[in-house]
């Protein structure tokens, strides 16, 4: 079993869910139950997957459970050009986050490669 604990990344990819929610904090009422709760739950998805492939014995597990992060991390993606297009974020804000989660997709990305390996 892996030490989750001890994952840069998995550490990283928490900062980012605290950035989240943030910035989702800040939106109105009315997207409570849409954007605020599907970004936030995208990204807690994240370190989520990232601890739990730790615990599964084989190296095909844990690389599908690091696939699953980065998948929540694509549809995060997708929500924050979306936040950004209908001006719940500032351009600054998105381009802040933006590049963090873009350097976590190639960390979780480059770990999937070199667990294969």
């Amino acid at each position: 079993m892996r030490d989750f604990r001890k994952l840069e990344v998995r550490k990283d990819s928490i900062q980012l869910v605290v950035k989240v929610y943030s910035i989702t904090r800040k939106f109105p009422d009315t997207e409570k139950f849409e954007l605020t709760s599907q970004m936030n739950r995208s990204a807690i998805s994240i370190p989520s997957n990232i601890a739990e492939g730790c615990s599964r014995s084989s190296t095909i597990e844990f690389s599908r459970f690091l696939e699953i992060a980065l998948g929540s991390s694509f549809e995060l993606e997708t929500l924050l050009e979306i936040v950004k297009l209908i001006n719940l974020i500032e351009n600054e804000t998105f381009e802040k986050i933006f590049t963090i989660l873009n350097l976590l997709q190639k960390r979780i990305n480059a770990m999937k490669s070199s667990i294969r390996k």
